[in-house]
């Protein structure tokens, strides 16, 4: 897939969720957006439906936050690979995106068998990270 041409909102929006360590809700993007001339969080939120719908970045139900997606630059996302899943730090907020193909055929074997139908499937697991449960 060819990168999709960004407008100037999106681009901001998305260089922000990309530098960041941590997850950010469209809020706190606002306001580290607002000296690039974001008033209103419809502003961001268009940018972050863009941006989702390009496989660029992720929602973190959980979270009702947003995080660029690990693996954009390998066209994996976009190609839509199956389960997204996401390890969230409880303590210091650090967000790993993962993908394991077994887990994928498990929940496509079950959805088929049931005759399910479906549209995303995304797993969080909160806990401690390496670094915090030492």
């Amino acid at each position: 897939m060819i990168a999709p041409a960004l407008t100037k909102n999106q681009s901001l929006v998305f260089d922000v969720l990309n530098r960041s360590d941590a997850p950010m809700s469209a809020y706190t993007i606002l306001d580290r957006l607002r000296d690039q001339g974001f008033r209103a969080p419809l502003q961001v939120y268009r940018a972050l439906d863009k941006l989702l719908e390009f496989g660029l970045i992720h929602r973190l139900e959980s979270l009702n936050a947003f995080v660029a997606c690990s693996h954009a630059q390998s066209d994996c996302c976009s190609k839509g690979h199956g389960t997204v899943a996401f390890a969230i730090c409880e303590s210091c907020g650090h967000v790993s995106e993962f993908h394991d193909h077994a887990v994928d055929h498990r929940l496509g074997d079950w959805a088929k068998q049931k005759g399910f139908k479906p549209a995303k499937t995304t797993i969080e697991i909160r806990g401690l990270c390496s670094a915090c449960a030492a």
